[in-house]
């Protein structure tokens, strides 16, 4: 009987170690919202941190190490002059309606994106196709204006992922694309669900659900962490708290780094900020480490410019704004401004809002006032990004490698100086890598000896995720929470 009794238990304790080895769901905390579900009509990060690699695929896809991937497309082909991409595409693909993906898809989705009334926020990426042919169901032709050794990295993009002319109406409210995740629900104001689609082509997630909680609030983050309703917060908003959970062995901290230049953007079109002098007196006005330290709790490096310093073409060129109080008095009254206010919008992440009450400040002891305005995530994108009713804002770029968004003169802080137009269009007809590297120096030194706005820090990337938990990304090469690869273990 004892022995009998002993292996019934060892056998219930094998069984509840297959069952917690089993689990397969995950719930993930977010800190925005997205204001949509279309990564092809919007310029929110938040909509890619869902989308992303799960429901969306493009042509390519970025690997978690930032390295451009196959993805739709098996492998691609390139003319000896550079101009023409032929992308052999997988077959047996479906959407998730169960309609077919095709060449046709592909046509449509880039036709859709270069359009003169599209919506896509990174129509730049597409500027360079001069047409779109479809040579059978399995082969699609891509043909350049120039030479564009960077055409398989746009295309890696969120925003050139592909969509389907059945479905495409609807993306914004309910996603359908080719990921091995599908759309389930969204209840706005708090989760997203999607679901493992068992129809995919490729190697099936092993997950079967996911649950995207909003989570706006640091604290109620950390309660919801500390009390397990949330498995993991990719993007953690309460740095100061991962120490805690460093030391608690149910919890990993996952610190990496991002493409997300976090910037004081200026509106270059309005005076006074249309004057050089006095956008350099304002970052002359800020001082970096102390933005890092009081509202990052450390996690950043200070910029100089707007480029990732993990990036191996970055300069340093943080001396050229160095903190430097007295100099940015001098440079106001060189300028002829006095008693200046400006208007500050601040939107819901942590590094905007503490870190606009520190700006604030170093502004304040340099003569400038500013007039704070916390505002959330969809009337940023609306008064700020579209509009351009701002003078000033804090926002991490999180797009990769993306100084060419300079050279628009109709971008948000509207700077599109000529010369810098012709660098970034000598640089996209550029292959040779030295001096693809040289052009991207210049670049980055022309907008930081113009002042176009004052950079502040690389954003980190700070997770915190159950222990049992891989397959995360610990760095963000893109805006995404890539969930492929993402399993529980014992």
């Amino acid at each position: 009987m004892f022995h009998r009794l002993t292996l019934t238990a060892a056998a219930l304790a094998l069984s509840a170690g297959a069952a917690l080895s089993a689990q397969d769901t995950i719930t993930l905390g977010m800190v925005l919202e997205p204001p949509n579900l279309d990564p092809t009509a919007g310029a929110a990060a938040a909509i890619d941190e869902v989308v992303y690699a799960n429901i969306f695929e493009g042509l390519t896809r970025f690997g978690p190490d930032g390295a451009v991937l196959p993805a739709l497309a098996q492998s691609w082909d390139v003319s000896e002059d550079g101009k023409t991409y032929t992308f052999h595409l997988h077959t047996g693909v479906t959407f998730h309606d169960g309609t077919a993906f095709d060449a046709e898809d592909v046509k449509f989705s880039l036709d859709r994106a270069r359009a003169e009334d599209s919506a896509n926020a990174q129509k730049a990426l597409f500027a360079g196709i001069d047409t779109v042919e479809v040579i059978d169901p399995a082969t699609v032709t891509v043909t350049l204006k120039d030479a564009d050794g960077s055409f398989p990295f746009n295309m890696a993009w969120g925003d050139a992922v592909i969509v389907a002319p059945e479905s495409v109406a609807d993306e914004a409210t309910h996603p359908v694309g080719t990921g091995p995740f599908k759309f389930d629900e969204w209840a706005q104001g708090d989760h997203i669900t999607i679901s493992r689609y068992d129809g995919y082509w490729g190697t099936p997630a092993q997950l079967s659900k996911a649950t995207f909680r909003i989570i706006s609030d640091p604290t109620a983050a950390f309660a919801a962490m500390m009390a397990g309703d949330v498995d993991a917060f990719p993007n953690f908003p309460a740095p100061e708290t991962l120490a805690q959970f460093s030391t608690d062995p149910r919890f990993k901290v996952i610190v990496g780094s991002t493409e997300g230049e976090t910037i004081l953007a200026m509106n270059n079109r309005q005076p006074p900020l249309d004057n050089v002098k006095v956008r350099e007196a304002i970052a002359h006005a800020i001082n970096r480490q102390e933005i890092i330290d009081g509202a990052m709790f450390g996690y950043g490096t200070p910029i100089g410019t707007h480029f990732a310093p993990h990036n191996p073409d970055y300069v340093d060129l943080t001396g050229l704004s160095a903190y430097d109080p007295e100099k940015s008095k001098a440079l106001l009254a060189e300028a002829g401004v006095s008693d200046l206010t400006l208007r500050l919008a601040l939107p819901p992440p942590t590094y905007a809002r503490r870190g606009g009450e520190i700006i604030a400040a170093e502004l304040a002891a340099v003569g400038i006032k500013t007039e704070i305005t916390n505002v959330e995530w969809a009337q940023w994108l609306e008064q700020v990004f579209k509009g351009h009713d701002f003078d000033l804002t804090i926002v991490s770029h999180t797009e990769p490698m993306d100084i060419n968004i300079y050279a628009r003169p109709d971008y948000y802080f509207g700077y599109g100086k000529p010369d810098f137009v012709a660098l970034m269009e000598t640089l996209t007809k550029t292959t040779d890598p030295a001096a693809r590297s040289d052009l991207l120096k210049q670049a980055q030194e022309m907008i930081a000896k113009d002042y176009v706005n004052a950079y502040l820090f690389q954003l980190a990337k700070t997770g915190v995720a159950n222990a049992k938990i891989e397959g995360l990304w610990e760095n963000s090469p893109t805006q995404a929470n890539d969930l492929t690869a993402v399993h529980w273990v014992d």
